[in-house]
């Protein structure tokens, strides 16, 4: 990565030299080298993070491949369960003891303040990871 100029739009990147590649890997995905300085370079990783990574870290140069995978339209219920997924149940549509928003009659309001995870655990909208300082 030390060679590399900056802009440079790479993928497969190490954390630690040796570690095996662990940053931008997924179809599509891009990070760019946004700055370098000393030992280490500055990353702008695929979800915003900007990161600093030893400039001695091996990275593939350009963009992940298969970049359309996820919005190739499967058509029908039954191409998805080949695939093995699940379908997905609304919680408000449960019985009371399936899920904290069921029951009611017709189309009742969740009966909370905010919306919560079929365990009860805060979800939509509520922040899951602590604020990390810069």
């Amino acid at each position: 990565m030390g060679n590399a100029l900056l802009g440079t739009a790479m993928h497969n990147i190490e954390i630690t030299r040796g570690r095996g590649v662990q940053l931008a890997r997924a179809a599509g995905a891009v990070a760019k080298l946004i700055a370098k300085e000393g030992k280490s370079a500055t990353l702008r990783l695929p979800s915003g993070e900007v990161r600093l990574v030893s400039q001695n870290c091996l990275a593939t140069v350009g963009q992940v491949g298969n970049v359309g995978v996820n919005q190739k339209s499967l058509g029908r219920a039954g191409s998805k369960c080949w695939l093995g997924k699940r379908p997905i149940v609304r919680g408000v549509v449960m019985n009371p003891m399936d899920h904290p928003h069921g029951g009611g009659e017709g189309k009742a309001p969740i009966g909370r303040k905010k919306p919560t995870t079929p365990w009860g655990y805060p979800a939509l909208g509520r922040r899951t990871s602590k604020r990390k300082k810069i």
